[in-house]
């Protein structure tokens, strides 16, 4: 089972959802690789080598035509855990206020360059309410770029670390993530990405503005930020259409594509549950 597909608790979700054990510490082998975060591409990370004809499981059918297309063969649109996290946790009855704003973020072989002072000051000129700014684990134990943002009056909150080679897993990271977005009544972030979709899907008005940052020696694959740009401009700007953005939203995420347990269990070729032929 590759590692990656432990990422923000994906398989542990997945397991809830078919009726698995997701406290587990080690969910059942999944025989194939996920996607782990929106992308553009074929919905898998560059860096990863793959073992010829093992499956895909894809979040969107644009994905996998995408896949397709690039000759991967063995390709199932499945939808996002997010979307199956959202289909198994209630809407709390709690009111929402303000705006969750997530920085463009690096990641463990990569830290990102830009300016965040001015980043803040453009946050100001457009939230009205309250604003929290979660950063990635990797910023987040920056005590010099937490304080920064403190001190512009924010509250700064990160949902976790992601796991990695299967150690440090979170079943939980996903669930936190929903938590703190459903108290918000906006999600926000320079880039267009996984968490603004999350946040659209769960309910929040997004927005995309602010200076975009960049990956100290950033490659742009599959056309980077001027595809992006092009093909999900009514996703961008500090206030958007929220109706087409929530099509957007359930096409990415593939809130629409949702399979029953039985069917996704076959497919990540997973136990039935005790009692369950």
């Amino acid at each position: 089972m590759h590692h990656a597909n432990h990422y923000y608790g994906h398989s542990h979700v997945l397991a809830r959802w078919c009726g698995l054990d997701d406290a587990d510490a080690d969910p059942p082998r999944m025989h194939g690789y996920l996607q782990h975060g929106w992308n553009i591409g074929d919905g898998m990370a560059p860096d990863h080598e793959f073992v010829p004809g093992a499956p895909l499981f894809v979040w969107s059918e644009r994905v996998r035509r995408r896949a397709w297309s690039l000759g991967r063969r063995q390709v199932y649109t499945i939808g996002s855990p997010w979307a199956y996290l959202l289909e198994m946790t209630p809407e709390p009855d709690v009111p929402r206020e303000g705006t969750i704003y997530y920085p463009f973020h690096g990641w463990e072989g990569q830290h990102v360059v830009g300016d965040h002072g001015g980043l803040i000051e453009e946050i100001r000129r457009v939230e009205e309410g309250p604003v929290t700014v979660c950063l990635y684990w990797q910023e987040y134990r920056s005590r010099k770029l937490r304080q920064t943002y403190e001190r512009a009056g924010f509250r700064v909150i990160c949902h976790g670390y992601r796991g990695g080679w299967w150690k440090d897993l979170d079943p939980g990271f996903l669930v936190r993530q929903l938590a703190e977005q459903r108290r918000h009544k906006r999600v926000a972030s320079n880039r267009l990405c996984s968490a603004v979709f999350y946040g659209t899907l769960a309910g929040c008005e997004p927005a995309v503005y602010g200076d975009p940052m960049r990956l100290e020696g950033e490659r742009s694959a599959f056309g980077g930020q001027d595809f992006i740009e092009r093909n999900w401009s009514f996703m961008l700007g500090p206030h958007v259409d929220v109706a087409r953005a929530r099509q957007a939203a359930t096409d990415e995420l593939g809130a629409d594509r949702l399979l029953p347990p039985s069917v996704l269990r076959l497919l990540l070729r997973w136990p039935a549950p005790v009692g369950v032929k």
